[in-house]
């Protein structure tokens, strides 16, 4: 029945575009789950049938983002907007400073959380240019003897993105990697602690990825709530309570599909050109399009412009939704338009969008 829908051309910032092969599978196995006679949202977490669907999923991230030794990685729940507060409450002491990049308004809400539990400062913004790039390595001001140094790799309202993560020395780095993990490789050697919300390219929301240092985890406060302590978690495998199952089910087999069709570089290949058919069309449009974001600072994963006035703009984003592209509405706190990229958007929905694009300015000219 699948096949035979029109599939949308999504492009939602997130929850987001699944891969359709991982869709299809999930439908063949959801009533019965390899041979158990029920659905894996059936299973009870402790089985053995469960258990081999959720460290199959840590063991492929791992191989993934080669994650080195020394390192846990965590199935949580909240998403992204719970760690902004447990991760000061774990790792930032009343009389302890954090130093925080601000480069959008993830990094703002981070920001504001962690002012509850100590006492984080302002390391670089670029608030002033209105979030269009990213600060330079020699902007970053912080100190030796911070908890860490905060960061949000991609920035999904403002279409930025980090190309290159700072080396913070034996200040820890933590960054929120919600909208651009898995999009393309990196050192996760560089980071101390990372987490992601996994309804942009991991899988359907949910599931919060955290990757942590063990030695970090170690040296964490342990005079709040059981279940907001990382050890909690990192002792249990994930499995202290009842875990969201079946997101994890569905994270795992996006991976299996990331690992089916190349790995994380056949990802960041795809990713780049899917970009460039939008970005090109903006470059070329004389002014037409206006991109948000500097070109040094240009997200892979979102990417953010206007049309040249008003009334285009709102003529513009009806007659793409009349077309059949969904989400490319900018986000309520900033307008404009959006394009989110994510790994499962496939390259057609980008080229017929790059398409859309051109053709609407040649008769709106």
């Amino acid at each position: 029945m699948i096949d035979q829908l029109k599939r949308a051309y999504n492009f939602n910032a997130g929850p987001s575009a699944l891969p359709l092969d991982v869709l299809k599978k999930a439908q063949e196995e959801l009533i019965d789950f390899r041979g158990t006679g029920m659905s894996v949202m059936e299973l009870s977490h402790r089985s053995a049938a469960y258990e081999e669907v959720h460290n199959q999923a840590i063991a492929l991230l791992k191989e993934l983002l080669s994650i080195p030794e020394g390192y846990e990685v965590l199935f949580l729940q909240g998403g992204a907007s719970l760690q902004f507060s447990m991760i000061p409450m774990n790792f930032l002491n009343p009389e302890q400073k954090a130093a925080y990049i601000m480069t959008g308004s993830w990094s703002e809400k981070a920001f504001a959380e962690a002012k509850l539990f100590g006492n984080p400062y302002q390391a670089a913004s670029t608030k002033e240019s209105q979030y269009r790039r990213i600060p330079q390595f020699d902007e970053l001001q912080f100190n030796a003897d911070d908890a860490y140094v905060h960061l949000t790799s991609n920035n999904t309202i403002f279409g930025t993105q980090w190309r290159d993560f700072p080396d913070t020395g034996e200040v820890p780095l933590f960054g929120d990697m919600s909208s651009d993990i898995l999009s393309r490789p990196f050192d996760v050697s560089k980071f101390a602690f990372i987490y992601a919300g996994a309804q942009k390219n991991l899988g359907p929301s949910g599931v919060t990825v955290v990757i942590a240092r063990k030695d970090l985890l170690e040296k964490a406060n342990t005079n709040i709530p059981t279940m907001l302590k990382y050890s909690t978690h990192a002792k249990n495998n994930s499995l202290y309570n009842t875990p969201p199952t079946f997101g994890i089910y569905m994270l795992g087999e996006v991976l299996n599909w990331v690992k089916g069709i190349g790995g994380i570089h056949e990802i960041e290949k795809r990713n780049e050109e899917k970009a460039k058919l939008i970005y090109d069309v903006i470059d070329q449009s004389n002014g037409f399009y206006i991109g948000h974001a500097e070109q040094n600072s240009r997200s892979l994963m979102n990417i953010t412009f206007r049309v040249k006035d008003e009334e285009l703009e709102k003529k513009f984003l009806a007659e793409a939704k009349s077309e059949g592209f969904i989400g490319v509405n900018g986000h309520r706190s900033v307008g404009g338009c959006r394009a989110s990229t994510y790994n499962a958007v496939p390259h057609e929905t980008c080229k017929a969008f790059s398409e859309f694009m051109v053709h609407f300015q040649q008769t709106n000219q």
